[in-house]
């Protein structure tokens, strides 16, 4: 199914103590570019949870959220600095014996003394826990797909849209060639004409061969033929799956150029009206494609 690059999906995993949060938004990029913002402790799964995201999305820029509220996992550990701590008891023996006083020093006064006892906190990723962040990913990962996908159905049906006013503009163009060559050879008779005051026989074989020599010059029917191919296979890659936007992308550039030969060989205003409208659709057409996976 096609995909537009697009998109935003959300999850969140619940446990007792704690919940992961993961927001993921993607937009258009030439190439697949994925950044990752989470916590500290979750540093350590993060090429998993890139991996993961890859399974997903093959083309796009995607930003990636992942929050954690709650207490999970934490463990303290408590510590005594035992030479500072007899530092402060020498000190105080020291103090009693200057002031020639007597003041008993209580251990719970001690532990209140500056850098004494210190706990430090350091929290464990467990597999559990990694799991389930991985399964946040996984659920906002599919949350975003099922978004592209549904943007990706609106694209299609304009792209069908665009692909028959294009082909209904080369129909037009196809009817008014002949006309062309027609046009040349009465306005060649008439100026030939006007020029001698009709005074000169004309030799028809003369003039039919001018008029054989500006039609070649002038042919586009390779080019609209080209044309119809590129529009009949952009069809068909609107049914395939998988990442289609850069061949999307290469017809485009494709049509465009046709559209540039046309424009310039046909020497016919009329058509030329029609190369401006066919070349607007094709603009249009890669405006759309460039949201393409």
């Amino acid at each position: 199914m096609m995909k537009s690059m697009t998109g935003f999906g959300r999850a969140v995993i619940e446990d007792e103590h704690y919940s992961i949060t993961t927001e993921i938004r993607s937009v258009n990029h030439r190439f697949s570019e994925i950044q990752i913002r989470l916590p500290r402790q979750l540093s350590i799964i993060e090429d998993k949870i890139k991996r993961c995201i890859q399974e997903y999305i093959i083309r796009g820029k995607v930003d990636v959220w992942i929050s954690i509220d709650g207490e999970r996992g934490i463990e303290r550990e408590l510590s005594v600095d035992w030479t500072l701590l007899d530092q402060y008891v020498e000190a105080h023996r020291q103090l009693n014996e200057r002031l020639q006083a007597d003041e008993e020093l209580r251990y719970q006064q001690l532990l209140t003394y500056p850098n004494i006892v210190t706990i430090t906190e350091r929290e464990q990723v467990t597999d559990r826990f990694a799991d389930q962040v991985l399964e946040s990913v996984e659920l906002a990962s599919s949350k975003l797909i099922a978004m592209r996908e549904d943007e990706g159905k609106h694209l299609k049906e304009d792209l069908l849209t665009r692909l028959q006013d294009v082909e209904n503009i080369l129909e037009e163009i196809r009817v008014l060639a002949p006309e062309v060559q027609i046009g040349y050879r009465d306005r060649l008779y008439k100026r030939i004409k006007d020029f001698t005051d009709g005074k000169l026989d004309l030799d028809d074989t003369r003039v039919l061969t001018e008029v054989a020599i500006f039609a070649d010059k002038c042919n586009i029917d390779e080019e609209l033929t080209r044309l119809d191919s590129h529009v009949s296979h952009f069809r068909d890659i609107l049914e395939e799956s998988g990442s289609i936007g850069r061949k999307m992308d290469f017809l485009v550039q494709e049509m465009n150029r046709e559209s540039n030969t046309i424009g310039s060989k046909a020497n016919d205003y009329s058509i030329s009206k029609y190369v401006v409208q066919l070349k607007s659709e094709i603009e249009k057409l890669k405006e759309q494609v460039q949201n393409i996976e």
